[in-house]
């Protein structure tokens, strides 16, 4: 590429809403490249409403995940400025971009898969929370995972679990890494006899109503950003005894394990309201409850839904780029709207429990939580494990889900196996496809 480390061209050109300089730029240049602030140029053409910089930026691929020094993502900075066009267009290619990247990660996760020996696993969940009462209600889950040849089966009966809502069942996950990609990852409901395809592409034009319906709750609700700070955290082994003090050591399930303490482990939390209304604000519960519970409207299929308009692009602000990319590193002047943001950071306490007896690594198991990351819990397991942890495997770990939820997991039961039977990995031939069952999906 031809950018170096302190040129920001393809950056500068974008500010300045030269599209021109752009298109001559964007061949050479790396699109997902962060200036000093952490913004890409997809970021900087967003707050700035360059809607055709957008256009070319998403055309030659530009990340819209990626988010900047204080979190925040491309598409966050589209719901702030309030287009829905480009608000649209942002959550399509971000569909596209995370299932592309899955693709691309595929054959490595199948060989990964078939170099494993078959198994079966049992993960624990304990869901807790330093509020009172809380957690009284909270729920907890085993986790059973069948492993064959390049398949995997998750069996489930927490559904989903979110913002402090969840949803009992009887769910499976199926993952056939020899079927074609349209047809690798499944979902059963076991109680309602139903399937769902996890889609690959975002091209039907059944899908175009949801992806409004998507549009619509992320214009009508809080900008949020949650993250584990892992920057602080240092190990240190955990102590028993009142007297005579040593290294805990305990049996978890079959395997003997040294305890550890996490310290610096904080989950810090973002939200931004910039971009709704006083009646938004008072709407905005009733609403999201209203989403979560399946849309408590009744739909009529000859009515169209009436869909939220943009807002009023933002003030243009009096900014140089030269003021801009002088500013302190991760404080810019502002772009777009003044934002309007609450934070928030809670620190845990967290034990890890290593054992050196585990039979599996921790390479492969981050090869079986990329598989099944649709979970909103096992993608915050993955984001964990990929921490450098002491020696062994992680067979018992504490960790935050929700700034007010955390959840202790305990790998109880293992065991390579040869006679996992080829029917666990298939759909039941009595079950009929719904493809609207996990909308999240």
């Amino acid at each position: 590429m031809a950018d170096d480390e302190n040129s920001f061209e393809l950056h500068e050109s974008v500010f300045r809403g030269d599209i021109r300089r752009v298109s001559q730029l964007i061949r050479n240049h790396d699109v997902a490249k962060k200036d000093k602030h952490g913004n890409t140029p997809l970021h900087l053409a967003v707050m700035l409403g360059h809607k055709e910089c957008i256009h070319l930026l998403l055309a030659h691929s530009a990340p819209v995940k990626v988010k900047n020094c204080h979190g925040w993502s491309p598409l966050a900075e589209a719901i702030s400025y309030g287009d829905r066009q480009t608000i649209t267009l942002l959550l399509r290619k971000l569909k596209q971009q995370s299932r592309g990247h899955m693709e691309i990660r595929r054959p490595d996760l199948v060989k990964a898969l078939q170099q494993m020996g078959d198994f079966y696993m049992e993960l624990k969940w304990d869901f807790q929370s330093w509020v009172p009462l809380v957690s009284r209600i909270l729920p907890s889950d085993i986790c059973k995972i069948n492993k064959r040849g390049a398949a995997i089966r998750l069996d489930t009966t927490l559904v989903d679990f979110n913002d402090m809502r969840w949803e009992r069942g009887d769910i499976s996950f199926l993952f056939s890494g020899d079927a074609k990609p349209s047809h690798a990852l499944t979902v059963l409901d076991n109680r309602l006899k139903v399937y769902q395809k996890v889609r690959h592409e975002v091209c039907a034009r059944e899908t175009e109503c949801e992806l409004e319906d998507e549009v619509d709750i992320l214009m009508s609700s809080d900008i949020v950003a949650a993250q584990m700070s892992t920057k602080q955290i240092t190990f240190s082994r955990a102590q028993t005894g009142w007297i005579f003090r040593e290294d805990k050591k305990e049996m978890v399930g079959k395997f003997n394990a040294d305890f550890y303490s996490l310290n610096g482990l904080t989950i810090e939390s973002r939200k931004r309201r910039e971009h709704l209304s006083e009646e938004d604000l008072q709407k905005n519960k009733a609403i999201m409850e209203s989403f979560t519970r399946g849309g408590a409207q009744p739909f009529d299929p000859n009515q169209e839904p009436i869909r939220r308009a943009s807002l009023e692009p933002p003030q243009p602000q009096d900014v140089t780029w030269e003021e801009y990319i002088k500013a302190e590193s991760g404080n810019p002047p502002s772009l777009a709207r003044t934002l309007k943001c609450k934070e928030t950071a809670k620190s845990f306490k967290a034990t890890v429990a290593m054992s050196e007896e585990f039979p599996l690594t921790v390479d492969m198991l981050l090869s079986v939580l990329e598989i099944i990351a649709p979970f909103k819990h096992f993608a915050k397991l993955r984001e964990f494990v990929q921490m450098k942890l002491p020696p062994g495997f992680p067979v018992k770990i504490d960790i935050p889900i929700l700034p007010t939820v955390s959840a202790k997991i305990t790998f109880q039961e293992f065991a390579f196996r040869d006679d996992i039977s080829d029917g666990l990995f298939e759909i039941p031939p009595d079950y009929r496809e719904d493809p609207n069952r996990f909308p999240d999906l």
